[in-house]
This record gives C-alpha cells, structure tokens and sequence, in this order.
C-alpha cells in the first residue's frame, strides 16, 4: 500500500469499525478515484502553512449588492458583488467567504437543494470563478444536512437511489433527551416513505434533513462534491456544522470522535489534491470543544474563534476588558500549520454558547438586555435537559455598538463610530487571520423591515442593498457607511506590511488594568514588536510607557495615526475607544 492510500484506510478503518478490512480498501479506492488521486499516490508532505499577515477575508452573501434593473451591468448580484469588490476591496482584503451560493429552499442557502449548481438568482460558476480569480475564495461545503427538496431526499422517500439509505432516522420512542442541538423545534421529522413511516432526525429544522454518515456512500458522494468546488477555484473550504454529522443514540450527538476522524480524511484528500487549499471548521461551540478541532496540527488547518464576539462585545459595552483578558491568557496559540479564523459578526448572530464558563449567567442576561434595547432579538436553543437557554443575539454589529450598558437607556452615544472602530482595531491585531462581515464593513444596521416580513431573527443582519443606493451611501463622505469602510480599509492596508502580524507571529497579553486591553505582537523572526493598546471605555485612559518596556533602541511609531513615540516622554493618553499599534519598525 502506498502511504496516502494506507492514510486514507486507517482513517476510514476508525470511522467504520465494523466494515471488513476489503470494504474499508474498497471505499478508499473509490475516494481517491473521485478525487482524480491515484491509487499509487505518495502522500503530500504536511503543508506548514500558505498564509501570512497579508491575509484577511470578507464575509457575504452572493446577493448582498442587488444589481440596478435600470442598467446594462452587471446582470447578477454576483457581478454586483464583484464590482463592489473590485472598487472598493483590491489591495485590502485577500479573500472572500461566498455564504452558500446554491440552490437552496430555507435558511437562506443552508437548505442546499442541489450541490453542484450556482442558484441562478445569483448568477453562474462563471461569476464565481471571474471572483476567485482576483480573491482567494471560501464556500460551504454544507455536510450535515440537505434540503427536504433535494433529489437524493425525493428519493429517499420513494425508496430509490441514490438517496434512498442516505439519511438518518431514529424512533420516537426512544430516550434521545441528552442530544444537543441549537434548536427548539422537534428533532425527528414524520416522513411517509415507500417503505413506511419513517422519522427523520432534523437537527436545524424539518427542511434541512441529516445525512447517515456510517453509510459509507454519503461520505462518497461529498468527496465528490469537493473535487468538483476544487475545480471549480474554490481553495477554502468551510465545512458548516461539522459537529453534528455523527450520530449515536444514547450520546449528546455532538463532537464525536468519528466525526473529527471525518474531517482528518478529508484533510488527507483534499491537501493531496491541492496542497494550498485549506480546511475551516464552523462549531459554534464552548472554547475547548472547538479547540479539539485543530487535533495535532493534522485536522482543521483553521476554527472559527467562536468567543471573540461575544466577549469583545461585552467588553466595549461594560468598559472592562477583565473577561476578554482572562480569555486571551488562556487561549493556546496555534500550532505552527493552522490558525484561527477572528471574526466579531457574521451572517449568523452573536453565538452565546462560545461565552459559556466565560461570562456568567447574569452577563449574559446583560448583553442580551443590551441587545433588546439596540433593537435586536435573541434566539434559543433546547438543551440535553430539555429546557431552553439563549442561543445568539441577532442584532448588527454597527447597532449593537451603539452605546454602553450602562446608558443604553439613553439610545447611541458620541461614541458610536469609534467604539466600532475600536472593536475592529482589535480584531484585526489579534493572532490569526481576520474576517469582516459585509454589512460590518458598511456599517449596515438592523434590517428590522426583512424581520418583519419573513419572521426569521437572523435575517435582521443580512440586509440586500440596492446597488444604487449602496454607491450612493458610500460616496457621501459624511455618511457613516462611508467613514466607516474607509477607516477599516486604512487598518487593514497598515496591517498588511507588519510581519508581527503574521498569523502565528508571538503574542502575549498585557497588563494595564480594566479599561485598557493591551498585547504584544512580535514577528516570527523576531524583527518587528506591535504593542497594541486599546482604550475599550468612554473616558480618557492614561499608560505610563515604562509599563510596556519600549526598547530604547528602537524608533517606535504609532502605526494607525503615524505619529512617532519618544521615549522621553512617560505617559501615553488614549482618547475613548482609541487603538494605537506602536511599532519599531
């Protein structure tokens, strides 16, 4: 056996303990013959790493700038949003996470109706490819479940392949109370089959229906699914609720160990087939769950850093940066070879359970009292003891930064750009690579009129702007949405050219009380150190300079304002919400 084929059998032989050691060779063949590896293949050598302090990433929806009907082009929200990137992001950001872009009944994309087209509302392969192009391009590869419209699921019903053994049931009367699960709705879905009544297990809904991964063909059919986005440009893949995809009665369902299994065969696949691309695992799930997701460097080249935002946005709304420091100590960086994917908003709301141990229950009761007055909502979850607990806050980052806890009552404050600034400063500083949401970098607010109409929470930040009335808010220099994108693309623009930046460069946290979060970066070769220093309240802070040890030999220079530091000066004073990035080079 060569040893990528002998990687694939002892992944398969741990995922499928109970298949003949011939099944197991026979189903490692057919993954490499759908990956277009051949069965004599060496395994690739394990890639240290295709990123660096240049990278950073935007996170959209393929409709979030609707093309004008009045104009000749573009024709697709695609071309839109290619437009909109070529005007306003070449030079600043890298990448471009394209939220599920496929045909798709419910949960605006995560109901995939059929995985190897483009939804033609949005455009073609084309548009994606014309995008990829120019931006290293993410999608979904959205694994744990389909649409209840798609074909292997009609089939399913009908007793017919493929399909008919690709998803999973579970009887009513079985005792399934320690199953996890972000959703209060009932889990098994009553569905007439040609072979009877059957109960299907539905962890998000009953329109998003879960695939049977212990059939070996289901894990087949997404190998090939990969290979085709694979050839289709996309090097990033996100692999949606990954966490969920094996099941076993009597368990929580949740972060087993076939499942992390699962996502090393994937990795040996895909890193063979093209040694750039890259694994993100999306599990919105407490710290140490979502750190086992990394495995020994040999997993997930990257997670998503599911507590920044609830902890940065507890930390700007209470002026204290004592949870968000205390967490900062206890994060482990990562293993040279993977990294952290940082975001503070997403298409999704502010997870809670990522906040879980980290701020207690009256903490929480807080930030979603904030968010109630900001004009947000919140969202729920059933627990394995089937009561409910907050799920996420659904609310934009732009109206949930629009004033402190402790004047909520008052509506925003002069402090509202520059605690959103702020809140980025950091974001863009801390070790890994940064990901900012669309409507963050518009300083989009709550789409409180979409809620309204279609009655889902999350849809209150996923705003589809009219072309023309996005071009015209971000040309008018006093608007918000203008000061806001031009403020973040200086930040990243500086953060490009400081090797202390790189993803795996050192970090370590700083100590200069509550109000101030402060840490070090220092690049890999140790020729660059950042002090970024972050004043996360509403008054003016002062930071003695002897407290952060400036080397005297070095020329140091806030980078975001370009002002020089002299050392006989003693005292640094930070404005509200003022970040600086003193660097010596």
């Amino acid at each position: 056996m060569t040893d990528l084929f002998q990687r694939v059998v002892n992944h398969l032989t741990h995922i499928y303990a109970e298949l003949s050691s011939e099944a197991i060779e026979a189903v490692a063949r057919q993954l490499l013959e759908e990956m277009r590896l051949p069965p004599e293949a060496s395994q690739s050598a394990r890639q240290p790493g295709h990123w660096s302090e240049r990278d950073s990433y935007l996170i959209c929806y393929a409709d979030n700038v609707l093309p004008d009907a009045d104009t000749p082009a573009p024709h697709t929200p695609l071309q839109a949003l290619r437009s909109f990137l070529d005007t306003h992001l070449r030079g600043a950001i890298t990448g471009v996470h394209i939220l599920p872009f496929f045909p798709w009944s419910s949960d605006d994309g995560f109901a995939v109706k059929e995985y190897t087209e483009v939804d033609a509302a949005v455009g073609s392969w084309q548009d994606i490819e014309d995008i990829a192009a120019h931006f290293r391009l993410m999608a979904d590869l959205v694994i744990n479940h389909c649409s209840s419209e798609h074909p292997w699921f009609r089939n399913f019903v009908a007793g017919t392949d493929p399909g008919a053994d690709y998803f999973f049931c579970a009887s009513p009367e079985l005792d399934l109370s320690e199953v996890i699960r972000p959703r209060t709705s009932d889990l098994l879905r009553p569905t007439e089959t040609a072979d009877g009544l059957k109960h299907v297990w539905c962890t998000f809904g009953h329109d998003q229906v879960d695939f049977d991964f212990s059939n070996p063909k289901v894990l087949v059919e997404f190998v090939r699914i990969v290979r085709l986005y694979l050839d289709r440009k996309v090097s990033v893949f996100r692999l949606d609720a990954v966490a969920f995809i094996w099941k076993e009665i009597g368990t929580v369902c949740l972060n087993l160990e076939q499942t992390h299994e699962i996502v090393r065969l994937l990795r040996a696949l895909i890193e063979n087939a093209n040694p750039d691309a890259i694994i993100i695992t999306e599990t919105n799930i407490p710290k140490r769950e979502n750190l086992s997701y990394f495995g020994n460097a040999n997993e997930a080249h990257s997670i998503y850093n599911f507590s920044l935002p609830p902890l940065l946005l507890f930390t700007l709304l209470n002026g204290n940066c004592r949870h968000l420091k205390n967490w900062l100590m206890s994060m482990p960086p990562a293993q040279m070879g993977t990294f952290y994917f940082n975001f503070i908003a997403s298409h999704d709301g502010i997870g809670l359970r990522p906040a879980e141990g980290l701020l207690s229950d009256e903490e929480i009761h807080d930030l979603i009292t904030a968010t109630e007055r900001a004009g947000g909502l919140v969202s729920w979850r059933a627990t394995s003891s089937l009561t409910r607990r907050p799920y996420e806050l659904n609310i934009s980052l732009w109206d949930a930064l629009s004033f402190t806890i402790a004047n909520s009552h008052l509506g925003p404050d002069q402090w509202h750009l520059q605690r959103f600034i702020c809140a980025h400063a950091i974001l863009l500083a801390l070790e890994g690579i940064p990901a900012l949401y669309f409507h963050s970098l518009v300083g989009s607010g709550n789409d409180l009129e979409r809620v309204a109409r279609t009655q889902h929470n999350r849809h209150i930040n996923r705003r589809r702007w009219p072309q023309h009335a996005l071009n015209t808010a971000l040309a008018d220099p006093d608007s918000h949405h203008s000061q806001v994108l031009q403020q973040l693309k200086h930040l990243l623009q500086i953060r490009q050219g400081q090797p202390a930046f790189h993803p795996n460069a050192t970090q370590f946290t700083l100590h200069l009380g509550d109000a101030v979060f402060a840490f070090w970066r220092q690049s890999l070769q140790r020729e660059q150190s950042i002090f970024a220093l972050n004043n996360v309240s509403d008054t003016e802070q002062t930071i003695s300079l002897s407290d952060i040890n400036l080397i005297d030999t070095d020329d140091w220079r806030d980078l975001i304002s370009d002002t020089p530091i002299t050392l006989n000066q003693s005292q640094l004073t930070l404005a509200p919400y003022q970040s600086v990035w003193l660097s010596n080079r």
